[in-house]
């Protein structure tokens, strides 16, 4: 019999849910969240009640019995630092999530409704690889402020899942590969992975690494702690030129990639330029993550909503395609990444870790 596999994924807006059979999804949907409900909770972790009766409701609609479910998976949040992998929903991790001490996110409620849900009926409850993952060499985590250190933040889902896709490409087992992996999204996130761990990464949501569609990616810090101490901008503003306001849409005024590429086929030669600079800055990023390998890289892969994108994947390929092959995974199925964590555990393949 095949394994029956709740996914459930929050966002800001709407809570992502999806059924698996083994591998193939049956059943998705995207719950949407009014503002004015979201608004009424004043952090996060309130939110879950009605999030959890929303998930009830939709696999009512469907005609899914929660009975018929082998185990429930949520999307992990902001946790303490952990290294990668299937984890069970633990009371340590509940009550992290519950004080969010590394900061609200929707994506804190994962274990949370995953946990609920899946006790009611005595399934074991799971999260896979969280924003938090930190697998960092210590070497990597120095910079030359004793009072600043290297975060490991990035898209760790997404990029651990591909990386297993490309070591079944490869035949060889993702433990005894050496592989660079490039997210390409929003935020622009590029792992060094070795023998299946991730030993560096940019920090893709705190200003480090290359440029993105909406994030302005390291800057020279004279020019930057100019403009802080300026007078002319608040903390916020700020913040908002590195996140959500720069990249891509700071100087083209979006960070719509179709729209942009209509842009550079109707002759737009400054939309095409500024494409160039990021996918320039991609490649100059994969080529750093070469050396921390010493030159041993045995792919390079490309995934993310950009990976779409043929100007940006070719202007990536012919800059870095002398260091090793390339493959591509383009898009991001964070759904499909939750559900295979969780067979994976089911299955024997790997152990389930604990949270402590």
């Amino acid at each position: 019999m095949p394994f029956k596999i709740l996914a459930i994924n929050p966002g800001s807006t709407s809570t992502k849910i999806a059924v698996f059979e083994d591998g193939t999804c049956r059943f998705k949907q995207s719950i949407r969240h009014e503002t004015d409900e979201i608004a009424r909770y004043e952090r996060i972790i309130d939110q879950y009640p009605f999030r959890k009766q929303a998930i009830l409701a939709a696999l009512a609609t469907e005609n899914i019995p929660l009975d018929t479910l082998d185990a429930v998976v949520g999307r992990g949040g902001m946790l303490k630092p952990i290294e990668g992998g299937t984890y069970t929903v633990s009371e340590a991790m509940l009550n992290y999530m519950k004080q969010a001490p590394r900061g609200e996110h929707a994506s804190n409620l994962g274990c949370i409704l995953a946990k609920e849900i899946a006790d009611a009926y005595q399934l074991p409850s799971f999260i896979v690889d969280p924003v938090a993952v930190d697998e960092m060499e210590d070497i990597a985590r120095y910079t030359g402020m004793p009072d600043i250190r290297r975060d490991s933040l990035f898209h760790a889902l997404n990029q651990k899942a591909v990386s297993l896709k490309a070591a079944a490409d490869l035949g060889r087992p993702y433990t005894a590969l050496t592989l660079i992996v490039a997210h390409l999204g929003g935020g622009i996130s590029v792992g060094v992975h070795r023998h299946g761990r991730v030993i560096d990464v940019n920090n893709a949501l705190d200003g480090d690494g290359p440029m993105s569609p909406e994030r302005s990616g390291s800057v020279p810090l004279g020019p930057l702690y100019k403009m802080c101490f300026s007078g002319q901008y608040t903390l916020k503003e700020i913040q908002k030129k590195n996140y959500g306001q720069g990249g891509l849409v700071a100087y083209l005024g979006t960070n719509d990639g179709q729209e942009i590429e209509r842009r550079i086929n109707a002759g737009d030669t400054q939309a095409a330029f500024m494409v160039d600079v990021m996918t320039y800055q991609i490649a100059k990023e994969i080529g750093s993550g070469a050396t921390v390998l010493k030159g041993d890289v045995d792919a390079i892969v490309l995934t993310g909503g950009l990976a779409y994108d043929e100007r940006v994947v070719e202007g990536i390929r012919e800059r870095v395609s002398f260091i090793a092959p390339i493959l591509i995974f383009p898009g991001e199925d964070e759904m499909e990444a939750l559900a295979l964590g969780a067979l994976r555990v089911l299955n024997g393949e790997e152990a389930a870790k604990t949270y402590v």
